[in-house]
């Protein structure tokens, strides 16, 4: 059942000639365990830092507004500039870093797993320096929870600084709140991060929830918020106070509103059959196919609800169900795998991506239909295949797979070699053929990603 080949192909990050696939299932999952050694090798910043310089720009804000000296105004506005441009810089640097850690990881899986997790809880920050941050938050909330609990991953996620701000939840303020009291009318209420909660990271569209549950489970998200300088607080005097019942289960109203109420109510979403299986389906259409084996889902169900929600179970069910391991190629590769893929393949060098990474990499993403940490809502990247085989789609592949090489690698492996290092023995005779009978190097090794076999995992 298992195969190193696929293995790379559909839960890695492709084919390398420089490093071996996996030989067995639990040598996979034993990678996820293991030291973090891309982090280290390819850092990215937490967001904890990044919190600096948020307050950095705000602090200049503040002069900027306050001062009444035209010269410490300007130079106020110059430096929240200068902590924009920092920040697109540093995002590009990001970028380069999250290809290089899966042309590189020797734990791919992890990466891969990165990527679901981060788009299963998607955020963006819509203003000042929080549009260039997702890196960070997905470097402090997600990456470090990839295995253990679900519901410590769902926590992190739901109540980090930037889903609070991506959903409205800064300052949202329950009817009742004592500041709500104070100053009537001047505090706004917010479900969307309740409804998102419910609707996408927890019991999915359909699930069996009410409007009512939403209210709920808003009231007792009131007081999350956040400062720059420290992360996420609880402001007891927005929180609303008195008891939250969410799903038929009450939580809080034996005293002041408290963090543990919010925190209790998502680890108990986290273990909720629907979850399970709303997560199981997700991870099957996400590894393995857009219309998945039944049988795997109710596989991947069942370990969850097991072990409440453990993730490292999860992944094994999903690992050695019969269905995992179909040799037929069902999914079509999503924009930012089918570039780190290649990436990975032609073995490129970290000083010539960071130097082309915008060309390469950012700009043809854009044209495949991806635009990097640019959500198109808060339910993230489609896992439907139609939505990356369009006509501009397609075009854009095609063309990064006969131009891209040739401008990342001056020394082109041979076609003939290539199409073993990317395919192995699931190369079709006709790319084999394709590739060998290709007047350059250059038209082999595109032949080799243009082909269905390659753009497929």
């Amino acid at each position: 059942m298992f195969d190193p080949v696929l293995a790379e192909i559909r839960f890695g990050c492709g084919r390398s000639p420089r490093l071996a696939a996996p030989d067995s299932i639990n040598q996979m999952l034993a990678g996820l365990l293991g030291p973090d050694r891309m982090a280290t090798e390819f850092p990215i910043d937490s967001f904890e830092s990044f919190g600096l310089r948020l307050a950095d720009y705000r602090r200049h804000g503040k002069i900027r507004r306050d001062s009444q000296d035209a010269a410490t105004r300007d130079a106020a506005e110059a430096d929240q500039r200068a902590v924009i441009k920092k920040g697109r810089h540093d995002q590009r640097d990001w970028l380069v870093a999250h290809v290089l850690r899966r042309v590189n990881s020797t734990t791919p899986l992890r990466e891969r797993l990165e990527g679901f997790w981060a788009d299963h809880f998607t955020v963006w920050g819509k203003s000042g320096p929080l549009r260039t941050s997702t890196s960070t938050y997905v470097s402090s909330a997600i990456r470090p929870r990839l295995v253990g609990s679900f519901g410590d991953l769902l926590v992190a996620a739901v109540t980090h600084p930037l889903m609070l701000h991506y959903l409205d939840q800064q300052g949202s303020a329950g009817p009742n709140a004592p500041q709500s009291l104070k100053h009537p009318g001047r505090l706004g209420f917010n479900e969307n991060l309740a409804r998102e909660v419910l609707e996408l990271h927890t019991l999915g569209v359909g699930g069996p929830y009410a409007q009512n549950d939403v209210r709920e489970l808003a009231e007792l998200l009131t007081g999350l918020a956040y400062r720059a300088e420290t992360g996420t607080e609880f402001r007891r005097h927005l929180a609303e106070p008195g008891a939250e019942t969410v799903l038929g289960r009450r939580y809080g109203g034996d005293g002041p509103a408290r963090l543990e109420d919010i925190h209790a109510a998502l680890h108990d979403l986290a273990k909720h059959p629907a979850t399970a299986r709303h997560i199981a389906t997700k991870l099957a259409r996400h590894f393995v196919s857009d219309t998945p084996d039944p049988d795997l889902i109710a596989f991947v169900e069942d370990a969850w609800l097991d072990t409440s929600g453990d993730l490292l179970s999860v992944y094994y069910a999903l690992l050695t169900h019969p269905a995992a391991w179909d040799p037929v190629a069902a999914n079509i590769k999503q924009p930012f795998d089918f570039i780190t893929s290649a990436c990975r393949a032609l073995d490129i060098p970290g000083a010539v991506l960071r130097q082309r990474v915008v060309p390469m990499v950012q700009t043809p993403l854009r044209l495949m239909g991806h635009y990097w940490q640019e959500p198109p809502g808060p339910d993230g990247l489609s896992e439907d295949d139609s939505t990356w085989i369009s006509p501009q789609g397609i075009a854009a592949r095609l063309q990064w797979a006969f131009m891209a090489p040739q401008v990342l690698r001056q020394d082109l492996p041979d076609p003939r070699a290539f199409v073993e290092t990317a395919l192995g023995p699931h190369a079709p005779e006709v790319v084999r053929f394709a590739a060998s009978a290709a007047e350059t190097r250059a038209d082999g090794i595109g032949v080799v990603l243009a082909s269905p076999a390659f753009q497929r995992m």
